[in-house]
């Protein structure tokens, strides 16, 4: 069922099913809510399960051309207050990842575990700040060749042909994420701050999932420092949507991760 909160005149949207342990589901760039249907039948056998379209993004407006990840972590919060939940175990894919650990820094009390998939603790490198913010520029002339190219860079090739009705379906959500939406999640992820220090030394359960052919993020640099701070890790076969490329597994994972003690 689609529900609406009010978040500074804005609405954001978000679903509410199941009972038991709350656990919130945090999409990435480009996408919505929609991306956990598969996931969700799962988690609500045994827990309340909570999917929020972040700013910009799905069925909830933009706050401006500009919405930090703290921004989007606060919508969340305003959201969550409203269901009266205090204590929740977060999974967030790429961006996803980037809102819920700006959220765990401010709000470290609420977090009872916190998976990050397909995502990192780092802050954007030059070269990856310089990229968004010529994306921004040129979305403004050319949005659809944009957020074609943009969603495009998520998979391999092969994925896209072995993942054909997926990969469709997930870009014509990408393809209704409006220009605003674009631009302000795009700044706000240029200008995000580096968390490895605060993840390294959480002491709520944490997880990362990565996939080994992933284009956006190094896995093996990821995979050295989880190994080093002893932070529990899984490497798939394959890229950056796991939820697509790696479904079987990444819902086997997650499963695992919400259950452990």
């Amino acid at each position: 069922m689609s529900l609406f909160h009010n978040f500074k005149n804005t609405n954001i949207h978000y679903t509410d099913e199941g009972s038991g342990s709350a656990v919130i589901l945090f999409h990435g760039f480009l996408e919505d809510s929609s991306m956990w249907n598969t996931l969700i039948p799962e988690l609500t056998k045994k827990n309340r399960v909570i999917t929020i379209d972040l700013l910009g993004h799905g069925k909830t407006g933009s706050l401006g051309y500009f919405h930090t990840m703290e921004d989007m972590a606060n919508s969340v919060k305003a959201v969550l207050k409203h269901l009266g939940l205090r204590k929740y175990t977060f999974i967030g894919h790429s961006m996803g990842g980037y809102v819920a650990l700006a959220f765990a820094k401010l709000y470290p009390e609420s977090i009872k575990g916190l998976c990050l998939l397909n995502s990192t603790y780092e802050a954007d490198d030059i070269e990856r700040k310089a990229l968004r913010a010529r994306a921004n520029k040129m979305v403004q002339n050319n949005y659809e060749n944009m957020v074609m190219m943009s969603f495009a860079n998520l998979f391999s090739a092969e994925s896209k042909l072995k993942y054909k009705d997926a990969f469709n379906a997930a870009l014509e959500v990408a393809l209704k994420t409006p220009v605003q939406g674009y631009m302000a999640a795009n700044e706000g992820m240029r200008i995000r701050e580096d968390l490895s220090d605060f993840f390294a030394n959480a002491t709520f359960k944490k997880t990362v999932l990565l996939g080994k052919k992933d284009t956006i993020l190094d896995a093996n640099a990821i995979l050295k420092f989880t190994q080093k701070h002893t932070i529990e890790t899984h490497v798939f076969s394959e890229g950056h949507m796991s939820h697509i490329e790696n479904s079987k597994k990444f819902i086997t994972e997650i499963v695992q991760f919400i259950e452990k003690k």
